[in-house]
């Protein structure tokens, strides 16, 4: 058995489905905008969140390449985007008013959202055995520490990571050493289960630690690059479970 079970969110314990190029999205965007002062149309919005959303992340890349790291994968926080917007139009904008911003855009954004069968039973046996249970995601703080309430996983994990709380992403070692070091967790008695092979597989390859690539239906199309200890290819987490609750965590199973 391992003692430490690191997850990735979004494909992997929760099916989600989201649309921001939706022109309904932008229309509201703009309407909740202008009602505060700021006066966008929908495409002008549009335009500039997504030109502020590189300007960020160009800032934020230029200074661990600056320090010579650059393997870093930065990860700017949209808050600060969502702020922006209104600052660029001289309305003055507090950081709760942003972060509300920011929810508003993520409900108007998403289609679906629902924790896999199985997801919960398993996260709380893992835990009842005496595993402990972490939370590694590439995901806006603000959009994803609301939908962990929605859903009922915020007090499932023993820690939780944000990339954009972190300033950086998978599969960078950075944000794998950050939790490691944070929780004290030795890389050999911890895996790391995720539904994309070059972000969740490749990143704990590089620290040294074991996977379960579990494949489902909003997974990157799989290259073969990168290895997994253990594969679930039909997204089965009946099947994941059996491996992650296995007291030999048998390799062969599938």
């Amino acid at each position: 058995m391992y003692d430490n079970y690191i997850f990735d969110l979004y494909g992997t314990l929760v099916d989600i489905r989201t649309n921001e190029e939706k022109p309904y999205l932008w229309r509201k965007m703009s309407e909740f905008y202008t009602s505060l002062g700021a006066s966008y149309t929908p495409s002008q919005l549009r335009n500039r969140f997504r030109r502020l959303e590189g300007e960020l992340a160009g800032r934020m890349g230029s200074g661990p390449q600056a320090l010579g790291q650059k393997d870093v994968l930065v990860e700017p926080n949209l808050t600060e985007v969502f702020q922006g917007l209104f600052l660029e139009k001289g309305v003055p904008c507090h950081w709760q008013t942003a972060r509300v911003t920011a929810v508003f855009f993520r409900t108007l954004s998403r289609q679906a959202l629902r924790v896999y069968d199985g997801v919960k039973e398993t996260l709380g046996e893992l835990r009842r055995r005496g595993g402990r249970v972490y939370l590694l995601s590439n995901a806006q703080s603000d959009f994803t520490r609301p939908e962990l309430e929605l859903l009922g996983l915020a007090d499932c994990f023993d820690g939780i990571l944000l990339s954009s709380e972190e300033g950086c992403k998978k599969p960078c070692a950075a944000f794998f050493q950050r939790l490691l070091e944070r929780y004290g967790l030795d890389p050999a008695r911890s895996i790391m289960v995720g539904n994309d092979e070059f972000s969740d597989i490749a990143g704990a390859a590089g620290m040294g630690m074991d996977s379960l690539y579990l494949h489902t239906a909003t997974s990157p199309r799989p290259q073969g690059k990168y290895k997994p200890t253990y594969c679930v290819m039909d997204g089965d987490w009946g099947k994941a479970a059996v491996i992650l609750l296995s007291e030999e965590n048998r390799r062969n199973l599938i």
